[in-house]
């Protein structure tokens, strides 16, 4: 017993201060975090394209995991409709994307996803319609929607492609950046989060830290050429900043997700302000 209060003490001194700290100092810690893991991942992976197979590997395993709380718990109280909306929008777009512009195993990969979402999307609005927490689920997603469209008008590649479908892969992109929103909303409002929610939602967040490495450990193995090949202007940048949106969007959560494990806590509590 002795043993495993020390073994726990110290993690727990160093939440406990972790706490204490100011937004601005969090953050900075957040950053610092983050480029330690990259420079981890460097290290220990040779072929850093497996990051991406990882990262769809994670939330393949998220997914898992939600399919067990609607079959098996049958209820989706917790889980956002709209952001499951967003994201079967976003697969359908990409889909078509990849069957017109690539057709690669990534292919595959979305046609899995996309299959899942919209099982799970039938489940919450017909099967488990009376758990479902409409009057909490109050994001509006247009607010998303509407400003993507705009901003794939406006920014995406350059390559050879048909103009209309270049636009339809910038758009997927922004709107798989932002599609979480409504769920971390949702989770604002309950301010009590279930844990296969939590553990749904911690994937996510785990998925697109992979995903985003991949991508800058990516641009820094070719010395920048990554950039080059997706295009020119401001398209390049802004997918790397779109991945680096999605990534921090989530950190929030999975520090009080993280902080809520180590506190031996089964059910997530989210203070205000988090989302």
């Amino acid at each position: 017993m002795g043993v495993t209060r020390g073994a726990k003490r110290p993690v727990g001194v160093a939440m406990a201060w972790l706490r204490r700290q100011p937004p601005k100092v969090k953050a900075f810690l957040a950053v610092v975090a983050g480029m330690a893991a990259l420079a981890f991942l460097r290290l220990v992976v040779r072929d850093h394209d497996n990051l991406f197979v990882a990262a769809e590997a994670v939330h393949a395993l998220g997914i898992s995991v939600l399919s067990y709380k609607l079959i098996k718990e049958k209820t989706c109280a917790g889980l956002s409709l709209k952001s499951q909306d967003l994201t079967a929008l976003f697969l359908a777009v990409r889909l078509y994307c990849s069957f017109v512009m690539e057709y690669d195993i990534h292919t595959l990969l979305d046609t899995a996803a996309l299959g899942t979402t919209l099982w799970v999307i039938y489940m919450m609005r017909f099967k488990l319609k009376s758990s479902y927490m409409e009057d909490k689920d109050n994001f509006a997603i247009y607010f998303v929607v509407v400003p993507c469209a705009i901003l794939a008008i406006l920014i995406h590649p350059s390559t050879s492609h048909n103009i209309f479908n270049r636009i339809c892969w910038a758009f997927c992109v922004y709107l798989e950046a932002v599609s979480v929103l409504p769920q971390l909303r949702l989770m604002q409002n309950t301010q009590i989060v279930e844990p296969f929610t939590a553990h749904y939602v911690f994937a996510l967040g785990i998925a697109r830290f992979l995903s985003c490495a991949h991508w800058i450990l990516q641009v820094l193995d070719t010395h920048g050429r990554l950039l080059t090949a997706l295009g020119y202007g401001l398209w390049p940048p802004i997918v790397l900043l779109s991945e680096i949106v999605q990534t921090f969007i989530l950190a929030d959560f999975c520090y009080y997700y993280v902080k809520s494990v180590v506190g031996g806590n089964l059910v997530l509590r989210l203070p205000s302000g988090v989302v």
